[in-house]
């Protein structure tokens, strides 16, 4: 019979699960971070990442609904962050909106579900699924631990190139420098939870093989992004 975890072993466990299918790693991401992208290369990634997260309030909303009363500082957990998605300050989505804008696309076509390519709609598709049927604990593993503790390390490669090559002020790329904070802060919180909440080797091993699902989801999103702009123009295709 499988063992409760030590909090300790719980949470390499957690982090070696993402590891293989980080998508810092991602080819998207490294010839974004070498500099090999175009402006218009950045508009086709906008028109996708906008349906990835700006729902991410929603998935959130499923999230709170299923977290019982007395898990209260999750639940409060999951407030903030809805909080900060959609009311404080500035609209995540309008951030991202504006990086768009100045890359040459528009409002109108990254909100067209239409201008997504189809590996954008499954990892959509997956969050939903993931926050309105699964336990609240396993759905923050998956969402929190799995896809959002991954953004800080990603936009880290991504953001100074912006600055240094592509000549985007701090007001266009505010969106990657808010997130590297904010997604920083949300992934350690949502690391507490997942080791407090899932008490169980049953839970623990929900948590672990739905954080591993996560990593390749965001990945096989990533390298859909990559095959559908990218490959042509870099004469290079995934490795897997």
């Amino acid at each position: 019979m499988a063992e409760l975890l030590s909090k300790e072993e719980f949470r390499r466990q957690l982090e070696e699960a993402i590891k293989g299918n980080h998508s810092e790693a991602a080819p998207f991401t490294v010839a974004w971070a070498n500099g090999e992208l175009k402006r218009e290369h950045f508009a086709r990634w906008a028109e996708n990442h906008y349906h990835y997260v700006g729902p991410f309030a929603d998935y959130l909303a499923y999230m709170y609904h299923n977290t019982p009363e007395e898990y209260s500082d999750a639940k409060d957990f999951i407030l903030q962050n809805m909080y900060e998605e959609e009311i404080a300050g500035d609209r995540h989505t309008d951030l991202l909106i504006r990086f768009a804008e100045t890359c040459g696309t528009t409002r109108e076509r990254v909100e067209d579900p239409k201008n997504m390519v189809a590996t954008t709609l499954g990892l959509q598709s997956w969050c939903y699924t993931v926050a309105a049927r699964e336990n609240f604990v396993v759905a923050t593993a998956a969402l929190v631990v799995g896809l959002e503790s991954q953004v800080p390390a990603i936009y880290r490669k991504q953001t100074p190139v912006l600055r240094e090559k592509y000549g985007f002020t701090d007001e266009e790329i505010e969106f990657f420098d808010l997130h590297i904070v904010s997604d920083e802060i949300h992934g350690e919180r949502g690391y507490s939870i997942v080791l407090k909440y899932a008490d169980t080797p049953e839970l623990q091993q929900q948590c672990l093989d739905i954080v591993r699902r996560g990593a390749e989801m965001r990945r096989m999103y990533m390298n859909g992004l990559y095959e559908a702009y990218l490959k042509d123009d870099l004469g290079e295709t995934v490795q897997s």
